[in-house]
């Protein structure tokens, strides 16, 4: 991609429009930025403008005449009106991770689904790592792709957490080792379908060539038919039997290329669905050069990723786990099945469309009551009414108070709000700091 004396505009000023700009000018583009947000409420973002010399404007419509490429960063849907209108103009309309492709050296592994992603990602960072192999992490995790560009390298791995707003813009990019792990209800509010949503993570195993390799899950039957979408080499991982080409487990066995890898009790997270996480990773990492017994040294080294079924403290016998980055209904289902019983759950904060009538009977079986806050309490509330008690806490220190006050020793307190984060916070690691903060306050119980 030839970028030098282009007009480009860039569209969103958090931290992937900021790289992306920088990206831009440094490729010799004339850029230009906006946002919906003044450029005060933009975290970082005028000094490195000021910096580029790069003018920044309030996005209206008229900001997107007058350029020949369009920028947008994740949280920026692609089908704005005056986006469609620039499109019929002929102008590129891209995404960050489209943008950094052409730039990217080395190979590329890309993770996508509804839930494990920031999990399986870093797993796989670690486990190429721990092996010596050259490696970094990034996209939806941490860095954006189009800040990864200059530290990347020709006998590299770049691992990339890709969500379906990154990959819905996507035509050139590739990824190497592609994985989906689970498509379930989520960003209706966004793609306003679960096909287009569907259809969104699909994209990466479109953009493959024949000598890539497609890790699918055998169970989930949206990632079965994303085999059907690709030219790519196909493996698949199940939990619930024998695959092959892939990775399987067996009893409480994982089998990798039908050999033993390691025992369930090995791996050192909770929750079934990481060790569907383990699966999908021992596969991308075997095709990326690691033996079975450095995956299984570095699985077993592997720590819970912040925010994701973190444990934060035991205090007067109650624990606290903060699941902050579970902000799907699937993903909340996959926290509650992740502990026998004695709950208090944590649920609400921005509805995103979802139906959360499927947690009733999870709920009801192992916790005591689901204390519910932020702008999706009232739809929550309607739709578990008579399964558990439900409490209006409204806010997360108050249903930690709540939970803390009523519990007794042997109970969890669960953050797993099934919500997006932005009614009351700046996003999940914000939700999930706070809550940390607050349970690190608590006083032992007399």
């Amino acid at each position: 991609m030839t970028l030098d004396g282009i007009d480009a505009l860039v569209v969103g000023m958090k931290k992937s429009g900021m790289a992306s700009a920088e990206l831009l000018a440094g490729q010799g583009a004339m850029v230009r930025a906006t946002d919906l947000k003044p450029l005060d409420e933009l975290p970082g973002a005028r000094p490195l403008l000021e910096r580029l010399r790069i003018p920044f404007a309030r996005q209206t419509p008229e900001v997107f005449q007058g350029c020949d490429l369009i920028v947008l960063s994740p949280d920026v849907p692609a089908d704005l009106p005056p986006l469609e209108e620039a499109r019929r103009r002929g102008v590129r309309v891209l995404g960050e991770v489209e943008l950094a492709a052409p730039f990217l050296k080395g190979r590329t592994i890309g993770i996508t689904g509804s839930n494990g992603k920031t999990t399986t990602t870093s797993l796989i960072g670690h486990i190429l790592r721990e092996a010596g192999v050259t490696v970094q992490v990034g996209g939806n995790i941490g860095t954006p792709v189009t800040a990864m560009v200059a530290s990347s390298r020709d006998d590299g791995w770049n691992v990339l957490e890709l969500s379906s707003f990154q990959l819905e813009t996507i035509d050139r990019f590739r990824a190497h080792i592609g994985l989906a792990l689970n498509v379930t209800q989520n960003h209706l509010d966004r793609h306003h379908t679960f096909e287009n949503y569907a259809a969104a993570k699909g994209r990466l195993f479109e953009t493959m060539h024949t000598v890539d390799v497609a890790v699918l899950n055998a169970e989930d039957p949206v990632c079965v038919r994303y085999a059907d979408r690709t030219v790519a080499g196909i493996e698949w991982f199940s939990s619930r039997r024998n695959v092959s080409p892939g990775a399987s487990l067996c009893g409480e066995k994982l089998v990798l290329e039908s050999k033993l890898l390691m025992d369930a009790a090995e791996i050192p997270i909770r929750g079934r669905h990481n060790v569907e996480n383990v699966l999908a990773a021992s596969v991308a990492a075997a095709r990326a050069g690691v033996d079975r017994e450095r995956i299984r040294a570095a699985v077993r080294t592997f720590q819970a990723v912040e925010h994701r079924l973190e444990f934060v403290r035991q205090v007067s016998g109650i624990e606290f786990y903060n699941d902050s980055k579970a902000t799907s209904v699937d993903a909340t289902l996959k926290a509650l099945e992740a502990f026998p019983g004695r709950l208090w759950v944590i649920l609400g904060g921005k509805d995103k469309g979802l139906d959360y009538g499927v947690l009733r009977e999870p709920l009801a079986a192992r916790a005591h009551a689901a204390l519910l806050i932020g702008a999706a309490a009232a739809k929550i509330a309607d739709q578990l009414q008579g399964a558990l008690p439900l409490v209006d806490s409204r806010t997360l220190d108050a249903a930690a108070a709540y939970a803390y006050a009523h519990g007794k020793p042997g109970d969890t307190v669960l953050l797993a709000p099934a919500c997006a984060s932005f009614d009351q916070f700046r996003d999940f690691e914000h939700r999930g700091e706070v809550f940390k903060q607050i349970v690190h306050q608590l006083q032992p119980k007399d």
